[in-house]
């Protein structure tokens, strides 16, 4: 067990996140896992035919962000926009059947809700199908979405920015919620590295070692050049915490001026889909439950090691985590 979290302090934090509150901004969408198996080869092309045996639909995106807090206990406001179709009724009814909040998703006509397809045969991704309209949501709607978010800001214990470059995270929004929820709340980002300035005085940012060598430009081949990289991220944008996630090398992160490597803690990696949304919310959960950074970091640590077994995106439970933290 790692000395700085105990199996009794990650009891305690994971205890205190049961009925916390938590507003998730950003990109909602729907996940659709179709499951088959694959006996032959096209006659038309030199690809795989696949049977489909089932059709599989979850909450993706922010949303899935969302259903990894719901599953651990919280309470979720989403905030985001879908299209004006039958997926995004879909999907607003699942995350309302799951327990979440949906009075500021905001239904958009000018698109339509993204919607991300994998096929999937013999427990191996044979290919993905977006179907997606991308750029800015219109400065109408935009202030819509704020008169249905800036109630919730005071009601909320944290706040995460689910980035997921599909246009809904524009730097006024951005701005007036940081604004308004200044004072010492969590607020937590997930960001695509061409978004990484708007989020300047947040709380904690947590990319991927992809993310974060397009964010400041240099590849991170070592421990030392993903320090350099968080604290050049640091000092630009002023954010309190930098948590860089790196697959089977497993995390690093920056806070009060010290750095902590934290190997991975996957034994088995089916699907790495949805392990950062996971790593967010645990994180921010644990934070606003009075968790240091560090102790919150490692817990988002065991998330994502529990994330990638899990063939598609997957919400980490409770009764997971303990059995890690203490040892299972």
């Amino acid at each position: 067990m790692d000395s700085l979290l105990s199996k009794d302090q990650a009891a305690a934090i994971i205890g205190k996140a049961r009925g916390l509150k938590i507003l998730v901004i950003g990109d909602l969408m729907i996940d659709e896992y179709l499951w088959g198996k694959v006996t032959r080869i096209s006659p038309e092309a030199p690809i795989p035919v696949v049977e489909v045996i089932k059709d599989e639909f979850k909450p993706g995106g922010a949303a899935n962000v969302g259903l990894n807090l719901l599953a651990l206990g919280a309470k979720v406001f989403f905030a985001g926009v879908v299209g004006d179709d039958e997926n995004g009724l879909k999907l607003k009814e699942c995350t309302v059947a799951l327990g979440g909040d949906v009075s500021a998703v905001l239904a958009d006509t000018s698109r339509p809700t993204t919607v991300k397809t994998r096929v999937i045969a013999q427990h191996q991704q044979v290919v993905r199908v977006d179907r997606e309209k991308t750029g800015s949501i219109s400065g109408e709607l935009m202030q819509a979405l704020l008169r249905r978010i800036e109630p919730l800001i005071d009601r909320v214990d944290g706040i995460i920015f689910s980035d997921y470059g599909k246009g809904l995270l524009s730097g006024e929004l951005v701005r007036t919620v940081v604004s308004r929820a200044a004072g010492g709340k969590v607020i937590s980002v997930d960001p695509k590295p061409q978004n990484i300035a708007l989020f300047a005085n947040t709380s904690l940012i947590t990319p991927n070692k992809k993310e974060a060598e397009q964010a400041v430009g240099f590849a991170l081949k070592c421990d030392k050049d993903v320090e350099n990289a968080a604290l050049r991220l640091q000092q630009q944008l002023s954010i309190g915490s930098i948590l860089i996630t790196r697959g089977d090398e497993g995390m690093t992160l920056l806070s009060d001026g010290r750095f902590l490597h934290l190997p991975t803690r996957a034994k088995q990696v089916y699907d790495v889909t949805g392990a950062g949304d996971s790593v967010i919310g645990v994180a921010t959960l644990a934070r606003c439950a009075g968790a240091t950074m560090e102790q919150a970091a490692i817990l988002s640590n065991f998330a994502a090691g529990i994330s990638v077994a899990h063939l598609g995106v997957y919400a980490v439970t409770p009764e997971e985590l303990l059995a890690v933290a203490g040892g299972g």
